[in-house]
């Protein structure tokens, strides 16, 4: 019985200290735009601290419908709360992780540079411009030879954070696409293909020849996609790069950290530049989630803030924040606390 006894308070203890000494586990979804980015920092950050991060890439509209029902512990999305939505919700907290670009690539044999305007790309995805030789786009894109093909649009099916910031620019700098097919993360197009997912717009792109799309930066990079040099504000054509992204970010200066660098009237800022952004309940005591689970947020809230992680986006073709940007963003992760509880003070 003594033996029993012992056996019973051994394998009692070894539960006790199993159970002790599991990390957390912390789920996440929404944006494909930051996918490969979070992919990779997510991993180091694992490895460094031995709580693991899922993360699904159902786009942003998905992300944020999941962290409203509570069911994951961030969303990611690359458009920030409404009023509609913040009132909806408990309070959210917006955390900008890396700086990206939308870009339109396209699917044009024997053309290897392409000068686009607003104006353009509007006309196209209105149905305006039908073929690769209009005058308005041989225009800007003299001694290039442009086919008599007709030009296929390609957009986004799903609700998209991509869909957002490209559409907002749109409606900058056209009236006629803010007047009809306005801004938001799923638009009426009436022309074109449907692809689902960043993933599903480039391998459309690819696929179809005469097409144009919009999509993430680093999908085209990473496949090697023809890119068009998109006119800015200060009538300058530029190229995505890291500097020509950053550039965009270089004077926001909201405090919240909602809001838009598109048509930035930097003279070298790529025109259709992004944040995108981990969004993390204020109070994390909510569904049932434990204090260890909450601080292991508020851990990878300051990972994805601090040098290494921000070190990671220029290898994958995305940008950092800018100095001023990182030290707002780790100011608002202060505010994170477990039913008034701070969860700064430890790591």
């Amino acid at each position: 019985m003594k033996k029993r006894m012992i056996l019973i308070a051994v394998i009692a203890g070894m539960i006790f200290t199993s159970c002790q000494n599991k990390k957390a586990e912390l789920s996440g979804a929404g944006a494909t735009f930051p996918l490969p980015y979070y992919n990779l920092a997510f991993q180091s950050f694992q490895e460094k601290t031995g709580i693991s991060v899922s993360y699904g890439g159902i786009g942003s509209g998905g992300g944020i419908r999941s962290l409203k029902d509570q069911i994951v512990d961030f969303a990611g999305t690359d458009a920030y709360l409404s009023e509609k939505e913040m009132k909806d919700m408990n309070p959210v907290i917006h955390i900008p992780t890396c700086l990206g670009a939308v870009v339109l690539s396209y699917n044009l044999p024997g053309v290897s540079s392409l000068n686009l305007t607003g104006e353009i790309v509007a006309d196209i995805y209105l149905g305006k411009i039908t073929k690769w030789n209009d005058e308005k786009i041989q225009s800007v894109n003299k001694g290039i030879d442009l086919p008599d093909k007709t030009i296929v649009p390609v957009y986004r099916s799903d609700g998209s954070g991509t869909t957002f910031v490209f559409s907002d620019y749109m409606s900058k700098v056209s009236y006629n696409w803010k007047s009809t097919l306005g801004t938001g993360k799923s638009l009426n197009f009436s022309t074109g293909i449907a692809a689902k997912g960043n993933p599903g717009v480039a391998g459309t792109i690819t696929n179809t020849e005469g097409s144009i799309g919009y999509i993430g930066s680093e999908y085209a990079f990473a496949l090697n996609c023809p890119i068009a040099i998109m006119q800015n504000k200060a009538g300058n054509f530029i190229k995505p790069s890291s500097t020509s992204i950053t550039a965009a970010a270089q004077d926001f200066e909201v405090e919240d950290m909602r809001g838009m660098i598109t048509d930035s009237p930097a003279e070298n800022a790529y025109p259709i530049s992004c944040f995108t952004w981990i969004l993390v309940y204020e109070n994390q005591c909510y569904a049932g989630r434990s204090e260890e689970k909450a601080l292991a947020t508020v851990n990878l809230l300051k990972f994805m803030l601090g040098d290494e992680a921000q070190s990671m986006t220029e290898k994958i073709h995305y940008a950092p924040l800018p100095a001023q940007l990182r030290a707002k963003a780790e100011r608002a992760v202060l505010n994170v606390n477990y039913n008034g509880r701070s969860l700064n003070g430890n790591q």
